[in-house]
């Protein structure tokens, strides 16, 4: 039987992939809709194309439910779980194709920003992606982790498989090399002391 569940729902993802393994359909929709937005931005972070992101987000995913019936609650949260598979699996893919340009996408705009803002916004992403790309891909993926994603060193230090000091020595020695590669160009991206 399959119950409908809220996408906001209390019940933690780990429980949903369970219910997910027992035949449950509803807890896999439920399961999507909430870490598809996650693990799509992730990848596309990571690689900065959205064709490649979406594949690697649906190729995360597929992983995920085949690993369902194998779950064991407690061991590990299935977002780590997920960020892992996907680092490796962009890491793979970066490996690939080397030499192409991560950042040849540009962002698409807002309708409702003006375009002098979405100018100034991309502008300012293209920056970072670029500093993003000169930093070792160890240094970049924790500094996107931690910065960009929002997560705490001890979850990072679990999807990339290291320990918390190495999380934040590659942390702190990413932020350095970021601020060492942006100093330059303070005023040309809109940033003004004041």
């Amino acid at each position: 039987m399959t119950m409908p569940y809220d996408q906001q729902s209390d019940i933690p993802d780990e429980a949903l992939l369970v219910l997910y393994a027992n035949g449950d359909a509803g807890a896999a929709r439920t399961l999507t809709l909430r870490l598809t937005p996650r693990v799509f931005a992730h990848a596309f972070r990571m690689l900065g194309n959205r064709a490649d992101a979406e594949d690697v987000a649906q190729e995360a995913l597929i992983r995920l439910w085949k690993i369902a019936p194998e779950w064991r609650q407690g061991e590990a949260k299935v977002t780590t779980w997920l960020y892992r598979v996907v680092a490796n699996l962009a890491t793979d893919r970066l490996r690939r194709t080397r030499g192409v340009a991560l950042d040849a996408i540009a962002e698409p705009e807002d309708g409702a920003k003006p375009v002098s803002e979405t100018m100034q916004d991309q502008a300012r992403q293209t920056a970072l992606n670029a500093a993003l790309n000169t930093l070792p891909d160890r240094q970049k993926e924790a500094v996107v982790l931690r910065h960009i994603e929002g997560l705490g060193n001890l979850e990072i230090a679990e999807v990339m498989d290291i320990s918390v000091e190495a999380v934040e020595s590659l942390t702190a020695r990413g932020k350095r090399a970021l601020a060492q590669a942006l100093a330059g160009q303070r005023d040309a991206l809109g940033y003004t002391d004041g």
